[in-house]
């Protein structure tokens, strides 16, 4: 697992999650993962197509390159948005984030993390460097 976040979080600035919306794929950008309570966060918005398709299929893959390597992460985003002190570290994490509406009382701020991750790292050529789940 800490290979996955020095890879999100470290060698690369966006992350790419794709979601099912109805029978066909979706993709958007992410920004940085937070690591809290040994676990990967992330945050949106409840209002946001990408918490609605999460809420009807969980199952999601992640994707990052950092230049030189790639990232496949497939998994399952799990909705914590009831643990304030995952919301607190993301808000530290995050000068911005409150500006942009993410507080405490807020009951749109969606807090996500990873479970059940298998996870490939690629080079450039597509060959497998490290496999692993968590």
């Amino acid at each position: 697992m800490k290979e996955t976040f020095e890879f999100l979080k470290k060698r690369t600035q966006v992350n790419y999650v794709s979601t099912i919306n109805g029978n066909k794929p979706s993709c958007r950008p992410f920004g940085d993962p937070v690591l809290f309570d040994n676990k990967i966060y992330v945050l949106t918005s409840k209002q946001k197509n990408v918490s609605k398709q999460i809420a009807i299929n969980n199952n999601v893959c992640i994707v990052a390159y950092d230049e030189k390597n790639w990232i496949r992460i497939n998994c399952q985003l799990i909705d914590d948005s009831n643990n304030i002190d995952a919301k607190k570290a993301i808000l530290n994490e995050f000068d911005w984030a409150e500006d942009a509406g993410y507080t405490l009382d807020n009951p749109d701020f969606q807090t996500l993390y990873i479970a059940n991750a298998d996870v490939t790292i690629y080079d450039e050529d597509g060959e497998i460097l490290e496999n692993y789940s968590f």
